[in-house]
């Protein structure tokens, strides 16, 4: 329940279903995000482990279409499923993705309205922050339901030291990242406010044990950049 003192959070899923407001999405995350290129190389990589040269791979979160075409464009032989319960995020997306999308199936909705697979492989990148704990272990639970055993799982999202004596430290290093790849400073202000009041945000310690009780045994940490952090799990 919110009080006078709790403005009521922001819904995000309306948020990222405003055409308007997502027109210019594809530009975004990489101001936010350091080094969110490499973050992709490094997925594919990790990936292509285990995932064989025709493999079909789960992306939950899929609007936007970043991480979807630069897998696709790194592995030629690789088909996708892209979820999103965003339909302009899916738009944007298929934008995004162009002659690729014919190897693409993006689907509106949950993890819950994905094909059971099993799939080769499986990303969430910069979706599982959204998520309250109990729901995320049960949407991380339904990704490895739907993987096949031994099959590569990569997920990055915000997660750093929670502390009180070292978040606010944390939040003003993701506005001055962003200020210095060209964000309005109030633009930059606006987002670390949102961020902290309206993200579930965790330890990295706890992000990595919801992996575990989502029934990854394995989950290791491959990617830190300020805020954000990213692991690679195999179920």
């Amino acid at each position: 329940m919110t009080t006078e003192t709790e403005p009521p959070r922001v819904d995000f899923i309306k948020f990222f279903s405003d055409r308007a407001a997502v027109a210019n999405y594809t530009d975004g995350p990489r101001r936010f995000l350091p080094g969110l290129e490499a973050l992709h190389s490094m997925t594919s990589i990790l990936l292509a482990e285990r995932a064989p040269a025709d493999a079909r791979v789960l992306v939950l979160g899929a609007g936007g279409g970043l991480e979807l075409k630069a897998l696709a464009e790194a592995h030629p032989g690789w088909n996708f499923v892209g979820v999103d319960p965003a339909l302009p995020m899916l738009e944007v997306a298929e934008q995004t993705l162009g002659p690729l999308m014919n190897r693409v199936e993006l689907v509106e909705g949950y993890i819950d309205d994905a094909p059971v697979g099993p799939f080769d492989a499986a990303t969430c990148l910069l979706t599982l922050h959204f998520l309250d704990a109990p729901t995320r272990v049960q949407t991380v639970r339904a990704i490895h339901d739907r993987l096949k055993p031994g099959a590569p799982f990569v997920a990055a999202h915000s997660s750093f030291p929670q502390a009180p004596s070292s978040r606010p430290a944390w939040l003003e290093r993701y506005a001055a990242y962003a200020v210095a790849s060209g964000i309005d400073p109030q633009q930059a202000a606006g987002a670390r406010e949102s961020v902290a009041a309206n993200l579930d945000l965790f330890d990295p310690e706890k992000d990595e044990d919801i992996l575990r009780d989502g029934g990854f045994a394995d989950p290791e940490m491959f990617f830190a950049a300020f805020t954000w952090r990213g692991w690679i799990a195999h179920a």
